[in-house]
């Protein structure tokens, strides 16, 4: 199996035969709530673990491996969580930063009094997303209960979810022999959410900006 989407040293199955195990789930920890987490493939990972999984290279049952990936991208989005409520309205505040800005805030807050939950589960199938909105939503500070139990859902459908989709796909050999293009249409499927969301915001701007306001003459 040789996968290359990216350098060779984030390679998904190098990762994992260079730290095993348990280097997979610090990985899937970091990238579901610590920044530095956002230069690794977490959805090319769960996959290629369940591929491994799958043909005993990872010597785990699925369910103990499931469970403990579970817990992993569930605790990355709590420390996430508590890291941005403790440290995010000081790092917002500055006013000379570029990439962390006030008005970054206060459209995070409105998306989540919008969309809710969703947002959280949503995130987790999208690279980087699913990282900086744990420090996002405890700048907010969004209800600690609701996020935790949407976390936890995020966490069950695609850390678990992807794993098993991996293992159940790893005795097919069309899948094993076409990696790469398959994990090109996780990533683009991982992404699809996110853009329907924005076509969506711009299809309802352009309405808006098109509609006649108050007083204005109708021909």
């Amino acid at each position: 199996m040789n996968v290359a989407l990216g350098p060779s040293w984030l390679e998904p199955e190098q990762l994992i035969d260079n730290f095993g195990f348990a280097g997979l789930l610090l990985i899937i920890f970091a990238e579901c709530g610590i920044l530095l987490g956002l230069v690794f493939p977490g959805d090319s990972l769960l996959f290629i673990a369940g591929l491994l999984l799958a043909d005993d290279t990872l010597s785990q049952p699925l369910w103990l491996a499931c469970v403990c990936l579970w817990i992993a991208a569930t605790a990355g989005n709590l420390v996430g969580y508590w890291i941005g409520r403790r440290t995010g309205p000081a790092v917002f505040a500055r006013p000379n930063s570029r990439i962390f800005k006030q008005e970054y805030v206060e459209k995070t807050a409105a998306f989540f009094d919008k969309h809710g939950g969703r947002a959280i589960v949503l995130a987790r199938f999208v690279p980087i997303v699913r990282t900086l909105i744990t420090f996002m939503a405890g700048s907010v500070k969004m209800n600690a209960r609701a996020f935790t139990l949407y976390s936890m859902v995020g966490a069950l459908l695609w850390a678990v979810g992807v794993t098993v989709l991996g293992y159940q796909l790893g005795e097919v050999d069309f899948v094993r022999e076409h990696v790469e293009a398959i994990l090109l249409g996780v990533v683009a499927l991982s992404v699809l959410p996110i853009a329907i969301h924005l076509l969506r915001e711009r299809r309802s701007r352009t309405e808006h900006a098109t509609e006649p306001e108050a007083g204005d003459p109708v021909a």
